[in-house]
């Protein structure tokens, strides 16, 4: 019997051959093929038993035969599926090694994400000595977020992104912002000081 096969058929069709034979018989011959199948190699003299056994040996050997050719195409099967998969996440269109979710719901890869926001970040150093780092930085991370799911950075949903535009307004807008806060926190200031008098 083959190596880590758990079981063996016996056919519906043999039960006339069990038929015929006496109790006693039918059970020595069930314990000789039990015994067979667990590769003991059983031997008897008995020439009942050994014509029984004959056509029930001949189809284990075709069972077994067949299921040795079974196991190897799936053997095959499976590894030329392995490759194909493997070869798939090799050839990725950017040359990069994916590493994708298990239920494929994202098809971008993780680095391909942090290469984009390398990039971007790279498109900002010219404008370092016109807007400084604070802005720079608080720039980057707006328009370089992304969510778990996400296969763009913020900056690429947008239907159009002129970066020299877009740090202008950054820019103005940011200034705007500080110096509204500084007049509210000088009103609130001043507030206080009318209070307390």
């Amino acid at each position: 019997m083959a190596k880590d096969k758990k079981g063996f058929i016996l056919y519906a069709d043999q039960k006339e051959l069990f038929d015929q034979l006496p109790n006693d018989k039918a059970g020595e011959l069930i314990k000789f093929i039990m015994a067979y199948v667990n590769d003991e190699d059983p031997q008897t003299d008995d020439l009942i038993i050994n014509l029984a056994f004959t056509p029930i040996k001949q189809q284990l050997k075709r069972d077994l035969e067949k299921f040795e050719k079974t196991k190897s195409n799936r053997s095959e099967a499976g590894k030329i599926g392995a490759n194909k998969r493997w070869q798939s996440i090799a050839n990725d269109s950017k040359g990069i090694s994916s590493v994708t979710k298990i239920a494929d719901t994202v098809n971008v890869t993780v680095t391909d994400i942090y290469i984009r926001k390398q990039k971007f970040a790279d498109s900002l150093k010219p404008f370092l000595n016109t807007y400084g780092k604070e802005m720079l930085n608080d720039f980057y991370l707006y328009w370089s977020e992304h969510g778990d799911n996400d296969k763009k950075l913020r900056f690429e949903k947008e239907k159009t992104f002129g970066l020299k535009q877009r740090l202008e307004r950054w820019s103005k807008n940011n200034f705007n912002q500080k110096e509204q806060v500084s007049d509210d926190y000088m009103n609130n200031v001043m507030k206080q000081i009318n209070l307390n008098k």
